[in-house]
């Protein structure tokens, strides 16, 4: 099969030999030999408000579930996952330093609740490696994930990039920590994860106006009304400060992906019970505007829907980067 071929989701088997759910996921070709992959909520093995793939260990879903999730992405994938606890900030870290199995399903030092007493816990933002077959992942639920490659020199890099990340100059971090390992930023390719769109990240004047002061003409008027921010304009004015100007676009594969799964049994069933929106799926599809939007898009978990329903806790996606 040809990464550029999409696939009629209900003619594919949803599960594995041995009867385990296969996570749905979006591949992107970012350069050769390296590969971005998007999950979303389907392919999983949670429920309620976690439904149904969550690959995030913080909000209080079952350890369990979790990890039957993440083994059976990383069987998907044909890599270890690496992954670390975000925390907002501008740390990047050299996996090469410290990947190891320490799961049955990679690298976890993201500190996910487990029976352990005193998990391994590695507080970063952004991942770096020259190793193959290593998925370096990020979670997400409105933040944007940024993904990066040098084909040449063999290095990739993820960078977690929420408000605070970005103002904290993530995306620099992680992009010099690749160039210290031997990448150059002239050819360094990077591309921009599901994130919640400008139209929808309201978040005030105050905090508006302060994120415009560090990213000029990223303020904007949400469908809410209010003053809003857009992540990823930011996220393009620091990749350009960076040095970074090879940019793929992540939309064209994921419109067409959100397109062949808008008659999906698996997701009608997640809108019809998840209380974030119209329980119709073609009503929610139909209110799509920008299809890589974690709010607007039913694909994808999102705090902030998940927040406006008047809930708690809600899943995590990963974004994934890996070389061959």
């Amino acid at each position: 099969m040809s990464n550029e071929e999409i696939l009629d989701s209900n003619a594919i088997s949803p599960t594995d030999e041995a009867g385990n759910p296969i996570p749905v996921t979006i591949p992107i070709a970012l350069a050769p030999g390296v590969t971005v992959v998007y999950t979303t909520r389907l392919g999983g093995v949670s429920t309620g408000d976690f439904g149904d793939c969550n690959l995030g260990g913080k909000s209080g879903d079952d350890p369990a579930t979790i990890e039957a999730n993440r083994v059976a992405l990383a069987k998907q994938l044909g890599c270890g996952l690496s992954l670390v606890s975000q925390v907002h900030s501008a740390v990047a870290v050299d996996v090469d330093k410290s990947w190891h199995l320490n799961t049955p399903f990679g690298f976890d030092v993201s500190g996910t609740r487990t029976d352990a007493p005193t998990p391994t816990v590695v507080e970063a933002d952004g991942q770096v490696t020259t190793r193959t077959g290593v998925a370096l992942g990020m979670f997400a639920a409105d933040c944007l994930p940024v993904l990066f490659a040098d084909p040449v020199a063999r290095v990739i890099g993820a960078a977690h990039c929420g408000r605070r990340g970005l103002e904290r100059g993530v995306i620099g971090e992680t992009v010099d920590l690749m160039v210290a390992k031997g990448a150059s930023r002239e050819r360094i390719v990077a591309t921009l994860g599901p994130r919640i769109c400008g139209d929808c990240y309201e978040v005030g004047d105050e905090i508006a106006d302060a994120f415009q002061n560090r990213f000029p003409l990223t303020k904007t008027v949400t469908r809410f009304g209010g003053a809003g921010i857009d992540i990823a304009e930011a996220a393009m004015i620091d990749l350009a400060f960076a040095g970074v100007n090879q940019v793929v676009d992540s939309m064209p594969r994921v419109h067409a992906a959100t397109q062949y799964l808008e008659a999906d049994d698996e997701l009608s069933a997640l809108c019809a019970t998840d209380g974030e929106g119209p329980a119709s799926l073609a009503e929610r599809i139909a209110n799509v505007h920008h299809s890589m939007c974690t709010l607007e898009n039913p694909l994808w978990y999102s705090h902030r829907r998940a927040a406006l329903a008047g809930k708690s806790r809600e899943g995590r996606m990963l974004a994934l980067i890996m070389m061959q």
